[in-house]
């Protein structure tokens, strides 16, 4: 495992098409092999990897979306306030930012682009569906779905009462799924918008990923990693969730994985991090010792590789 020290907290660890990326809270991002890149004034708040592949595309609470690649960075977008959530899409070439009550959508291959869209309230979430024409974004009282290069148009709203913090969808584009304020998920099924609860967590839900062709869907906030059915039209309505991983002493904090592998990689609230099959037995601790919790995890696209870090700083790459 290739280990590093950073001055400042993680916000993200990423995967783009040449290794790892950490984006930092000092504004800077570090790349795996030495390379930096300091464009913002302030800390950055969110990231993801651009749509080409190549670098990565951060939200800065100084207003500003950044294209980061080795030795270069270039100014993509500028909101009036700090960039709360941020996504891209490989498949239609879209990044996606919000900020305040606002979502704006640009087109990495064509700077002219820009479509922005209002919401009642404040934006906490992003997400593209799986081939990029719809965007969906969670806020107070549930979430809304939007097509991403129509001007003017009204979203499909999917309400649920409550604070809504981050937005997801099934690989498949049946599901949106929520976290909620108060430790739970919810969800709905786009084509009869029928309501998702799943609950009983004892902590906040602050990732959820998808894993084993999309046939599982895995959440931090328990003992343990939660995972749960997503088979057949009906997802995980009327199933049980499982959980692997339990240890009464901590809490999962992240969970990372993608659509096409069955691996799963959990960082815990007390500085360890592990990688598992679902449908295997026992777990691989790729970081043992104990230390600060871990707030950036990340699946390399092939699940060969595991980025993580720590909000004191340190970080890792592990080749599974």
């Amino acid at each position: 495992m290739t280990t590093f020290q950073f001055d400042a907290q993680p916000t993200a660890a990423l995967f783009e098409k040449d290794g790892a990326v950490f984006a930092l809270g000092d504004g800077a991002v570090r790349f795996e092999d030495g390379a930096f890149s300091i464009a913002h004034d302030g800390a950055i708040l969110c990231a993801c990897v651009h749509p080409s592949g190549e670098g990565i595309v951060t939200g800065g609470d100084d207003g500003r979306v950044i294209w980061h690649r080795k030795g270069e960075a270039g100014l993509l977008a500028t909101a009036k306030g700090w960039i709360d959530a941020i996504d891209a899409s490989a498949e239609s070439g879209l990044i996606a930012f919000s900020s305040g009550r606002t979502l704006s959508v640009i087109d990495a291959r064509d700077p002219h682009f820009r479509r922005d869209f209002q919401h009642e309230r404040t934006v906490s979430g992003v997400a593209f569906e799986p081939k990029g024409r719809r965007i969906a974004t969670s806020t107070y009282g549930g979430a809304a779905l939007w097509f991403a290069r129509i001007a003017e148009q009204k979203p499909t709203l999917l309400k649920w009462a409550g604070s809504h913090t981050s937005v997801a969808f099934s690989p498949d584009g049946a599901f949106i799924i929520t976290a909620m304020q108060d430790n739970q998920l919810h969800g709905w099924r786009i084509k009869d918008q029928k309501n998702l609860r799943m609950g009983g967590y004892p902590g906040k839900v602050k990732s959820v990923s998808f894993l084993s062709k999309g046939q599982l869907m895995a959440t931090s906030g328990a003992q343990g990693a939660v995972l749960w059915p997503f088979v057949g039209s009906n997802g995980p309505m009327g199933k049980e969730a499982t959980e692997i991983g339990y240890d009464e002493g901590s809490l999962v904090a992240l969970v990372a994985s993608t659509p096409t592998s069955g691996l799963l990689a959990a960082g815990l609230n007390d500085g360890r991090v592990w990688l598992a099959d679902p449908a295997g037995q026992g777990l691989n601790f790729l970081k043992a010792d104990k230390g600060a919790a871990i707030v950036a995890l990340r699946l390399s696209d092939d699940a060969r590789r595991v980025a993580w870090a720590d909000e004191d700083g340190h970080a890792g790459v592990f080749q599974t």
